[in-house]
This record gives structure tokens, sequence and C-alpha cells, in this order.
């Protein structure tokens, strides 16, 4: 066990430190962890103990690019209560994961492009501190993998993923994650590129696929397409719901 001190008022500190029962979750399932803390010589009152979800999302300003982190869900899982001096303490916790969470691992493996995490914050005695992030790795839903999948047997290759500033329509999460790909063969002559988003919910998702397609003299023309799968769909039925998004977006450009 590691404890984090994480500094309270005129200098001070508690030492503070996490520990999550299982950092592989999918949207919509239940996070379940135990915050262990202790004080040093001195007594605290401890206003609260949160948990705050986060991530690092790309954010373009004019012709500039940068990263920044965005708290995604904060809950508070302990407080107020008085720490006595050199005493320890541990609170168990469960915090539902949001349907929207974005994706940031595969079959177990981290997303590359992707950096999700959880980080505990401690209130104590007017001060407010954040501890380090304790990676998250979020893994797709059943109806999720069946579209991966689908892309995956079309012959589309993964280029990286990423999170992207705005709020899509239908969203409530602050960004949305694009999922890109390079065409599958059966598919470059349509387009180059195609990005993947996922905005779920408790019952059904709706898929958007963006595609690119670049002109022989330099020209480019995006085409979105956006169709809607049920958690109760099977995976031939995903499959056939993303095929037709790409025809529709192949057919609005007459690339058919």
């Amino acid at each position: 066990m590691v404890f984090r001190k994480l500094k309270a008022a005129f200098g001070a500190g508690v030492e503070v430190d996490t520990v999550l029962q299982n950092s592989n979750v999918r949207p919509g399932e239940t996070l379940r962890g135990q915050v262990n803390f202790r004080s040093s010589s001195s007594d605290y009152k401890v206003e609260g103990i949160f948990i705050d979800f986060t991530a690092v999302v790309e954010v373009e300003s004019g012709d500039n690019e940068y990263k920044t982190t965005y708290s995604f869900l904060r809950q508070q899982v302990a407080g107020p209560f008085h720490l006595a001096g050199g005493a320890a303490h541990s609170t168990p916790f469960e915090i539902q994961v949001p349907w929207e969470t974005p994706i940031s691992a595969i079959g177990g493996h981290p997303l590359r492009g992707m950096q999700l995490g959880v980080a505990t914050e401690l209130a104590l005695a007017g001060a407010l501190d954040k501890g380090d992030l304790d990676p998250l790795f979020v893994n797709p839903l059943p109806a999720q993998d069946y579209v991966i999948r689908a892309l995956d047997g079309l012959g589309f290759r993964f280029k990286k993923a990423d999170l992207e500033r705005g709020t899509l329509h239908g969203s409530t999460m602050p960004f949305f994650q694009e999922i890109e790909y390079y065409a599958g063969p059966d598919w470059g002559r349509h387009f180059n590129e195609l990005e993947l988003t996922f905005i779920s919910g408790p019952n059904a998702m709706d898929v958007i696929l963006e595609a690119d397609k670049r002109g022989a003299f330099g020209g480019s023309h995006d085409t979105y397409s956006r169709f809607t799968v049920r958690y109760t769909d099977n995976p031939a039925q995903a499959d056939q719901a993303l095929r037709g998004g790409l025809q529709a977006m192949a057919s609005k450009r007459g690339w058919f």
C-alpha cells in the first residue's frame, strides 16, 4: 500500500491512498474501491473526500492545439468528519461509470491516444488537494464491440483515438471521442479515413461516422452518418447497421 501525501492548509498533511477493486470496467458498470487515509500528528476536520473521473482532451483554439484535463464526474464518498492525529481510516465506495464514458481499452489492452483516470480529492481545513491520477481502463459495451469488430471485418485499420472538446447533439459530455481508422480495401475508393463516435445511453447507443474523401486536386469533403444500435441487437444486426451507414455516406457524395 502506497500512501501519497496531500498537503492541507498551513503546511500540515494527510496521507491518502486510493485502491481500485478493478480498474477495468464498462460504461454503466459500478466502479468499486477504497480510500485509505491517515493523518500526521495533528487533528483535522475533513470536510469531504471526493472521487473525480478525469480525461485528457484535445482543444483547438485558432491555429493552435493543446491538451487539457476535464472532469466529467465528481462524487463525494466521505465526510465531513473529525480525523484525530495519527489515526488511520478506510472508506469504501461504489460509483456508477457514466454511460457516455469514452472507451480507453479494448480486450483489456489500452487504446492508443486515450488517457482516462480517477483522482482523489481531499477537502481539509478550507483547502482542496487532488492526488495523482489512477488509470481507468474502460472497455467497450457489447454493442460497441460488435461495431468495432464489424469494422475490423471490413478491413478498416485502427489509426488512433482521442477526445475532442465539444458537446454533440444527444450528449451531455463536454467532449466526444473519435476513434480513427484508415479505410478498408473495399472502401478505399470511397474515402481515405473514417472517424467513429459513440453516444451511449442505458438501452441503446447512437453511432456517428465521419468519412473524409480527398479529391484529386487537393480538395476534401467530409460526410456524416448517424444510426442507432440497441443493446438487444445481435452482432449481425450491428454489422448491417454499420454497412448501411457506410453506404449512406458513399451515396451522399455519389461515390457509388
